[in-house]
């Protein structure tokens, strides 16, 4: 009777790894409450400091675990079960990220379209704060509507300018274009690998990858303008909700546009991927393409409507 054969299957030693990107991810996370306290007040202090070492600090510990899984993959330790695991376990992420994503939008969903029709009707409004009336964007709390005996909005604001201002001078339609157009990049830098064509593959996945930065820059740019106009975080819960939404999609932009440099190296200097075993450029563009979808969706429902 034939035996049957089994493929090894590879178990990964143990590694401080994770307990270091927690750390880091927890330093990153702590001094940028503290830099944006530190802005609110309008005082210098340490946040930015302990943002940055965080930051830098937690792209390391990526860096290093990164090369780690790869130095296993090249030498043929991962078998095609385990290979599995690794594209179940993105989709579970890319999945919980969707979930994280869903619950700020309805955050937003709420506080437009329920909350603030509850705060301005019937007696909570006639009682509580003195005949508040709900208007978006709100620049403050119905309590300080009812002190000031007036409700603000932003005498500017990054909604729609109009046709004849967007092509000019709205950078969220920018960015929009910037980011739709690295989907198109990573997409055929994907079919070059494909074909074996190693030329077309890193001449796209690095354009896609200048195209990740330029975002992150405009978006800078568009943050600056927006405490310029004194849209800020004190802006009331417009300023929150669009600081949260946009910032922490700016947060995924630039851990996506470090995922797919990590993949340009490799293939720049390292002369990685083929055809047949690319799974850290597919993971990669897989986020990076989420990333875009959500951008549309914030495009829509923050700037536009």
């Amino acid at each position: 009777m034939e035996q049957q054969q089994h493929e090894n299957y590879y178990v990964p030693e143990q590694s401080k790894l994770p307990l270091f990107a927690s750390i880091g991810l927890f330093v990153t996370v702590f001094g940028l409450g503290n830099w944006l306290n530190d802005m609110t007040a309008g005082k210098s202090g340490s946040g930015a400091t302990i943002f940055g070492v965080g930051l830098l600090f937690f792209c390391f510990i990526l860096f290093r675990w990164f090369s780690i899984v790869i130095d296993e993959n090249r030498r043929g330790m991962n078998s095609a079960q385990l290979k599995r695991s690794y594209v179940w376990g993105m989709g579970w992420f890319i999945f919980s990220e969707v979930m994280f994503f869903s619950a700020f939008f309805g955050a937003l969903y709420y506080i437009r379209n329920l909350a603030l029709p509850w705060l301005s009707e019937g007696p909570t409004a006639e009682l509580l704060w003195n005949d508040f009336q709900a208007q978006w964007p709100l620049m403050q709390t119905p309590s300080d509507a009812a002190e000031l005996g007036k409700v603000s909005g932003p005498g500017e604001n990054m909604a729609f300018p109009g046709f004849g201002a967007a092509m000019f001078e709205w950078l969220p339609l920018w960015n929009t274009i910037i980011l739709l157009s690295s989907s198109v990049t990573v997409h055929f830098a994907h079919t070059g690998l494909k074909k074996d064509n190693k030329k077309q593959f890193n001449w796209l996945l690095g354009i896609t990858v200048l195209l990740g930065i330029i975002f992150l820059v405009l978006q800078f740019k568009e943050y600056e303008h927006a405490y310029h106009v004194n849209l800020t975080l004190d802006a009331g819960v417009y300023g929150n909700t669009f600081f949260m939404l946009t910032g922490f999609h700016g947060l995924h932009v630039t851990m996506g546009t470090f995922m797919l440099l990590v993949q340009w190296l490799r293939s720049v200097t390292k002369g990685h991927f083929s055809h047949n075993d690319c799974f850290g450029f597919e993971a990669s563009s897989w986020y990076w393409h989420f990333v875009d979808v959500v951008w549309v969706g914030l495009f829509i429902f923050v700037y536009i409507m």
